[in-house]
């Protein structure tokens, strides 16, 4: 009699037994599993594993559809190797760079073109990924040695890839296969290449954008959205790092081993600095107009120490900027509006005291003076202690905070005297040429180690709050992104291989049996990638400090 493994489905909430060696997707056949939308992957004692993943042990298990970001992850690393192999064979002397996400999709880029990207070839191209689309190839996940699986990559031209097998520093690597293709990818694929029935190839500036399903509703293909300063910025740091010879994080784990640590933290200091400089240069050149500095930015962009680094670059050429958080005008946590989820809506421009705060501005602006609240994330309660700010004929006021650039904000103040400024940490180094690293990840790495230093928060209410937090920025931030005067990119290139110190010993306090562990086990796999480097180099006002500790500012 064969042996039997017992498995629990968290679908169902029913035990089974199966014979060993069972995969996923006969156990999803044979419950005939249903969910609202198309399943792709399944959480097995919550961690995310591909349909072909085989049971030889008693496992929970709850399969997982494209309505989860750990479903459509899966969904779209797998639509990459499509197109991944399709530009290979119709264009096989160039090279495929997935750079970063843009305009809800995926931006890339094509090297050693011979000309310019024409319709006709993006309509080769996308009729050969329909092609290997409809064929129903199979995704097939292989396992060897690494220096064979770093051969195997070597004949394929695909270079970057051995380094950083060189840098993971295990004996074996994982790697996939369609038919004689053959590419590297961070986490799981789908089974065969016809569970992708959703997608689109366009042409944008000068590469092409790879649009993806909407996350919101993934029957429906993400709407287009223009981001024309937010592409500039990506290029700008993209081409920085080219110019450094740091395209990926092979190449920067060679230059850490190589003792260039120290020397890319001061240069990536630096950089900062100039930038910060050339903000205030624009702002001084509008001061006879210009009162309010509006800075906004997703949740752990960096905006209060950008603030600070700021105001400090205005003082140098003779203004006198007061800075205000409008944090402290958060409403009392008992009255912070609800979500349709009935969570606390923090992100919502209604969790702020409204009325008090356009009654402050007003009131600043004609000279007046006016106590400033504090508002305790502890307790959760606004408090006054005291503080009182007055605006003089030369003073500008910082305004910081998430909602800055809304403008049902502060609506009765012209234009003219605002000047936006949208802070975001873009991260423009990837993993490889098909594996970006999504900004999203080190905003909340950001995060993770902040609460838990200094808001006192665990990281699994950390983890558990950040779909929240996203759901947020849609509706509240990155719709006005674009009005932002300027954009100041607060990700600095050494950033993640520092971060790795202080996350891991952090995440790894999250119980493997729990719903936060997914994304705990998710960044600790991703952390693994980098070499990890000490922060006793970083300066005590650089951005970074914010989140890591040992500021020379205050907060």
């Amino acid at each position: 009699m064969d042996k039997q493994v017992t498995i629990y489905c968290k679908n169902t909430k029913t035990y089974h037994n199966y014979p060993f060696g069972t995969s996923l997707l006969e156990i999803y056949n044979d419950l005939k599993i249903s969910l609202k939308y198309k399943v792709v992957a399944a959480r097995v004692n919550y961690k995310v594993e591909d349909l072909n993943f085989l049971i030889y042990k008693p496992k929970d298990i709850e399969f997982i559809d494209l309505g989860v970001p750990s479903g459509m992850r899966v969904y779209v690393r797998s639509l990459c190797m499509v197109l991944s192999k399709a530009i290979s064979e119709i264009l096989p002397h160039t090279t495929l760079y997935i750079e970063h996400p843009i305009s809800k999709g995926y931006y890339c880029t094509l090297e050693n073109l011979n000309e310019p990207l024409t319709p006709e070839m993006l309509s080769k191209i996308k009729g050969r990924v329909g092609e290997i689309i409809a064929a129903g190839e199979e995704i097939i996940c292989e396992e060897k040695q690494t220096k064979i699986v770093k051969e195997l990559f070597a004949q394929a031209g695909l270079k970057e890839k051995a380094g950083l097998f060189e840098t993971l520093g295990n004996p074996y690597c994982r790697f996939f296969r369609i038919g004689n293709y053959i590419d590297y990818y961070s986490g799981v694929l789908l089974p065969s290449t016809d569970y992708i029935d959703l997608y689109d190839l366009i042409p944008l500036y000068d590469g092409l954008l790879l649009r993806i399903p909407s996350r919101e509703n993934p029957v429906v293909l993400e709407d287009v959205v223009p981001q024309p300063k937010m592409y500039d910025i990506f290029k700008e740091y993209v081409g920085w790092n080219k110019i450094m010879g740091l395209n990926n994080v092979g190449d920067f784990n060679a230059a850490c081993n190589n003792n260039q640590s120290f020397n890319l933290i001061k240069i990536s200091e630096a950089l900062h600095e100039k930038k910060v400089a050339s903000i205030a240069d624009m702002i001084h050149e509008r001061a006879d107009r210009v009162r309010l500095i509006l800075i906004s930015g997703p949740s752990s962009s960096g905006k209060t120490t950008f603030s600070k680094r700021l105001s400090i670059q205005l003082q140098v050429i003779g203004l006198k900027p007061i800075i205000l958080s409008m944090d402290n005008y958060f409403v009392n946590r008992v009255d912070t509006p609800l979500d349709e989820h009935g969570e606390w809506d923090f992100e919502s421009l209604h969790a702020l005291d409204l009325p008090l705060f356009n009654r402050h501005m007003e009131l600043l602006l004609q000279g007046e003076e006016v106590e400033i609240p504090f508002f305790n994330f502890e307790d959760g309660k606004r408090y006054y202690k005291g503080e009182k700010v007055r605006l003089e004929e030369d003073s500008m006021l910082l305004l910081e905070g998430i909602h800055a650039l809304n403008p049902n904000l502060i609506p009765s103040i012209p234009p003219e005297r605002q000047f936006k400024i949208y802070v975001s940490a873009l991260t423009t180094i990837s993993i490889d040429n098909h594996n970006w690293i999504p900004t999203t990840d080190t905003r909340l790495l950001r995060r993770i180690i902040r609460d838990y230093r200094f808001r006192r928060y665990s990281v699994r209410d950390t983890i558990s709050r950040w779909p929240s937090v996203r759901r947020g920025e849609d509706k509240w931030i990155f719709p006005y992104q674009e009005e932002a005067d300027v954009m100041f990119n607060s990700a600095l290139l050494f950033e993640l291989a520092v971060l790795k110190r202080h996350a891991e010993p952090i995440l790894a306090e999250v119980p493997k049996y729990c719903e936060e562990y997914t994304e705990a086990h998710r960044l600790m796999k991703f952390l693994n990638y980098f070499a990890p480097i000490p922060d006793r180099e970083i300066p005590p006002t650089s951005l970074l400090r914010e989140f890591v500790g040992g500021s020379s500012f205050r907060y």
